[in-house]
């Protein structure tokens, strides 16, 4: 389906209290996939789009379903759920509840968001009293469910948010479960910000004559954050991080680590320079990781240091910096981590920091991109278009200190 998005959101046909909801929040227009989704959920279509993050699709699913659960003015019973979206990560799934809230405000109906990290009493009580939208994690919501503190038998709309990263993750056989236990009898919506086989199984299974919505950013993040690299050993790693982070220019900076441990390490060593930052991964409570969210949202501390499983949901305006402090394994993940930066049209600025053992990542991800990172040289950082040439062939005169330098593509 392709729909030019020049419409209006007075033209899309909501209701004065959604339309309202989105002039408050600041929007005119619809971005390319509100304005090719919104129509066709409307009348009640499957839908099947490929959207990354940043792209608007929150608002392209929850502003149907909010006007679809106003317009039917039925109210759930005990334990009932009348729309359900799934969703990876914890983070992501109170930034979808917060949306509906923000979106629904003028419409009398419940939201509840369930997770793990945290009691589920409060989350059991507010089930108990029936459910109009529920925005939930897989694990959380099959122990729910084997304890039947839910009913998923009225569902008349699912959402499978960042299905390839509940690939990722492992819920797939969660997802199975949870999506046997509502009717045939739906609307069903996925999406997904890639379509490897699996998911396009998955969408095969669930989905029936949907409407297809395919949409990229207006620029990649490859294309819209000025990219870099920094080649130093992992010992040197630490100061030239505290080194670059203490530059003016930096607003606000996620910084990448591998692993939890790496997490913790990393933003203890910053605090010690008196760069205070906080880590987020998933062995911190889900308070913890709460508090540091919003903290960084509001720029104290400035510095973020995440893993990628944590940071998948984050959605933070004013990241002016990401650092990856070690490279992914996977050069897709590298692509989702600059995501982070140069939202909603703003400039953003990644920086790698490449030690000799990690030369093969590298080459991945510029196989990815189909172009090589900058190399940032002298002490300032800045950018120069130095190729990388087999060692052998690269002039190495004898005892010269520019041969042992980090700022040239040398190991």
């Amino acid at each position: 389906m392709s729909l030019v998005s020049e419409l209006s959101f007075s033209e899309l046909e909501l209701l004065p209290e959604l339309e309202a909801a989105v002039q408050t929040a600041g929007y005119t227009t619809p971005t390319p996939i509100q304005a090719q989704a919104i129509p066709p959920l409307l009348e009640g279509r499957d839908l099947l789009g490929c959207a990354r993050t940043g792209t608007g699709k929150t608002a392209a699913f929850a502003l149907p379903i909010l006007q679809h659960l106003a317009q039917s003015q039925r109210r759930p019973a005990a334990k009932i759920v009348r729309s359900l979206v799934l969703v990876p990560t914890r983070e992501l799934a109170a930034q979808v509840a917060d949306s509906f809230r923000k979106y629904g405000s003028g419409l009398n109906l419940s939201v509840v968001l369930v997770h793990g990290g945290v009691g589920q009493n409060p989350q059991a009580a507010a089930l108990r009293r029936g459910v109009d939208v529920l925005v939930a994690c897989p694990g959380r919501l099959v122990d729910l469910m084997g304890q039947r503190l839910v009913d998923l038998s009225q569902v008349e709309v699912l959402v499978l948010d960042e299905a390839d990263h509940m690939l990722d993750l492992g819920f797939i056989p969660d997802v199975r479960r949870i999506v046997a236990q509502t009717p045939r009898r739906r609307q069903t919506l996925l999406f997904s910000a890639t379509m490897p086989a699996p998911i396009q199984g998955l969408a095969d299974s669930f989905l029936v004559d949907p409407v297809k919505v395919f949409v990229t950013p207006q620029a990649t993040p490859a294309e819209a954050v000025s990219q870099e690299v920094h080649f130093v050993e992992s010992s040197g790693k630490p100061d030239l991080l505290a080194r670059l982070l203490r530059s003016g220019d930096v607003e606000r900076a996620l910084v990448f680590t591998r692993t939890k441990r790496g997490a913790n390490r990393v933003a203890e060593r910053l605090a010690k320079n008196g760069i205070p930052a906080e880590a987020i991964h998933g062995n911190k409570s889900q308070n913890a990781r709460t508090r540091a969210l919003e903290g960084f949202k509001r720029g104290q501390p400035r510095v973020l240091v995440a893993t990628d499983v944590a940071a998948r949901g984050i959605d933070v305006h004013g990241v002016s910096h990401v650092v990856n402090y070690e490279l992914p394994e996977v050069p897709e993940t590298y692509v989702h981590r600059i995501g982070r930066t140069a939202r909603a049209g703003a400039s953003g600025i990644a920086i790698s920091l490449c030690a000799s053992d990690e030369r093969d990542q590298l080459k991945g991800i510029e196989k990815l991109l189909r172009k090589q990172v900058a190399v940032a040289s002298g002490e300032r950082g800045r950018v120069t278009s130095a190729r990388r040439e087999p060692r052998s062939r690269r002039p190495s005169p004898s005892g010269s200190r520019a041969s042992r330098r980090g700022n040239a593509r040398s190991w």
